[in-house]
């Protein structure tokens, strides 16, 4: 990938993943009008070539990047609008890179529900619990869900900065 089409890549990346960022974190909520207009936004950028990954790489993107956050998105762990936004960045940043975002989200979002359960006075309990779930992941949904738990938090900042350590550290 050219340094042109890397700066197009993280600059399209910056600007999607930022503004979902800012909306999740005032409404808990990623609309849809910006995951399809990311969506098509990669598929522009593929079929002109101008981020340097081809069409097919943007479809598998997407496609990967909907795959990956699913099963979060099945427990519960993960709101919908979580899984259509990684799969709208993996059209921008293509297959090649969408596996290495989800890993980046992943651990910046480990990160932010620690920093959450401190801020919350939540440690020990967010500890236990995340013991529990990959002891067993039967009544997780359960667990997450709960409105009584607190343990709710906007997903798409750490997703912004997957995507964009991935832009920036390669896949």
């Amino acid at each position: 990938m050219s340094t042109t089409s890397s700066a197009i890549t993280l600059a399209a990346v910056i600007t999607t993943a930022g503004a979902a960022t800012v909306i999740d974190i005032r409404t808990r909520r990623i609309p849809n009008a910006l995951t399809v207009a990311t969506a098509a936004l990669g598929l522009a950028l593929g079929a002109s070539g101008a981020s340097g990954v081809s069409v097919g790489s943007s479809v598998a993107g997407f496609a990967l990047g909907m795959l990956l956050m699913l099963p979060g998105h099945l427990l519960g762990a993960t709101g919908a609008g979580d899984v259509k936004l990684l799969a709208a960045l993996g059209a921008i940043v293509g297959a090649g890179r969408i596996g290495s975002a989800f890993l980046y989200s992943a651990v910046a979002g480990g990160g932010l529900a620690l920093l959450c359960a401190v801020q919350r006075r939540r440690f020990k309990t967010t500890l236990r619990r995340t013991g529990r779930l990959l002891a067993a992941a039967r009544g997780a949904r359960e667990d997450i869900e709960s409105p009584a738990a607190a343990n709710r938090f906007p997903y798409g900042p750490a997703i912004a900065a997957g995507s964009v350590l991935a832009v920036l550290l390669g896949g």
